[in-house]
């Protein structure tokens, strides 16, 4: 019986030894793994090497399917080779190759698969696997190409990282200990604590500056989710506590130490700008009137120890990130798939987003540069309106979006949330970024959300940097 053969390959601009270790590295399974897919690492040992085993869980609708594969076959800075033991597949062998040419090299993925019950299964569930193998490894080589591109020449630091759990760090930390540096993450529960992560209470101003001496940077992304759910005065109270507190905590003990780090990556938001001021916003703009305005401005100021005691301090004010496995894009796919979504009020609002690969690029970028600190815009170049934003969606998703949703009827379900936060009107550019140097892999909406959902439409590719995939039988 026949197996079908599916092939694709990128130019890479590092040595084959230096992408084989890319890929050898903790972090790197999870860098490639696709934001669309529901996929949960279960279980990993014995790295690269022959008998090496990785267990992963994956999800389609209400199914949870079990992933077993063993590693059989490995070449150091070659290749390296798996096949599925346990799974959907009646065979599935994939190798990775690693082909040295002049100063860079060729990544060439090469999966030999077949379904259960082929023949007779593969001309209609075939179409599909190409179809997902093409979106998957299409995703899986921009991201390594983005991504060793970013860490070339880069020294591997001791990185430090708060609110590793939540949508963004959990995207941070595996590309941070793939490019080679080790992370330490602060953590609120003591259970979690380990090797790689050590406890604080920031609730009860605990915080032991042993464990945070010989870190070279700090990125801090902790705080509560604003949009969980109505903002009563508790609520109100949570989101302010939660940014202010642990932030000072964490700038005043960086400050005390023999040696404090080089940088301080905070996060913050452009909340700070207020809701609608009619203008093109920039770092230099003041700060507006209101509740999030004020909890960005204290969750700012909270950091003034460390810029103090002299660490190169930026704070990041984010826009609405964008991923499919969280936050407003995650809500917002099952009504626009059903197709019963549209503009959020009369749709005029301006949206100042970023993809949550370029935020994670964006904090790597504020770790190496010397010369950028002080509030930065992290959000993409290209706003757009709220009524843009819903046709280009519908139109990556190829669903109509004829349903608007009435502006009052968002005030009557969230009160003060709909007016900050989904009615908003934040033209925000990202003047900081752009003059230190930052290069947007996404910096159009519609490039991002294909990018994110793994709705590339089908091309061929630039001649020397990658072949076309070859899919067929063999």
């Amino acid at each position: 019986m026949a197996d079908a053969l599916f092939r694709r390959r990128v130019r890479l601009p590092v040595t084959a030894e230096e992408a084989f270790a890319w890929h050898a590295r903790p972090g790197a399974f999870e860098r490639l793994t696709p934001p669309w897919e529901r996929v949960r690492l279960v279980s990993a040992s014995g790295g690269l090497l022959p008998g090496a085993r990785v267990e992963i869980e994956l999800r389609r609708g209400p199914l949870r399917l079990r992933w077993l594969a063993v590693h059989f076959e490995h070449e150091p800075g070659r290749l390296f080779a798996d096949r599925q033991e346990a799974g959907p597949f009646a065979l599935w062998e994939h190798r990775h190759r690693f082909v040295p040419d002049g100063a860079g090299c060729w990544l060439e993925d090469e999966v030999r698969w077949r379904l259960p019950l082929a023949p007779l299964s593969t001309p209609l569930a075939g179409v599909a696997v190409r179809r997902r193998l093409e979106a998957l490894f299409r995703y899986r080589h921009d991201t390594t190409l983005a991504d060793l591109a970013a860490a070339a020449g880069v020294r591997p630091q001791r990185v430090l990282v708060t609110g590793a759990s939540g949508l963004v760090g959990s995207a941070l930390v595996p590309c941070l200990r793939a490019a080679g540096h080790d992370v330490l993450r602060l953590v609120r529960d003591p259970a979690r604590a380990g090797p790689d992560a050590v406890a604080w209470d920031p609730a009860r101003g605990v915080l032991d500056p042993a464990v945070l001496e010989g870190c070279d940077a700090v990125v801090h992304l902790a705080g509560e989710n604003i949009a969980a759910g109505r903002w009563d005065a508790a609520r109100r109270a949570a989101i302010r506590d939660s940014r202010t507190g642990p932030t000072a905590l964490l700038a005043r003990t960086l400050a005390t130490l023999r040696r404090p780090p080089r940088v301080l990556v905070a996060a913050s938001a452009i909340g700070l700008y207020g809701r609608d001021n009619g203008q093109v916003l920039d770092e230099r703009t003041p700060r507006g009137e209101g509740f999030l305005p004020e909890v960005c401005a204290a969750w700012e100021a909270a950091c003034a120890p460390a810029r103090a005691a002299g660490i190169r301090t930026v704070n990041l004010r984010i826009g609405l990130v964008l991923d499919p496995r969280g936050g407003a894009l995650r809500k917002m796919l099952v009504p626009f798939r059903l197709g019963l979504a549209g503009r959020l009020g009369d749709g005029r609002a301006w949206w100042s987003w970023i993809g949550s690969d370029d935020l994670v690029g964006v904090i790597g970028h504020a770790l190496r540069s010397e010369t950028l600190s002080g509030p930065v815009n992290a959000v993409a170049p290209g706003a757009v309106t709220n009524a843009e934003f819903t046709r280009v969606l519908a139109r990556v998703l190829r669903r109509p979006a004829l349903l608007p949703v009435p502006a009052r009827a968002l005030r009557r379900l969230l009160g003060d949330l709909a007016d900050d936060l989904l009615l908003s009107s934040l033209q925000v550019r990202p003047v900081a970024l752009q003059r230190d140097g930052y290069a947007f892999r996404h910096p159009e909406l519609e490039g991002a959300l294909r990018h994110l959902l793994g709705r590339q439409p089908a091309q061929p590719q630039p001649a020397g940097q990658a072949a076309r995939p070859v899919a067929g039988t063999a």
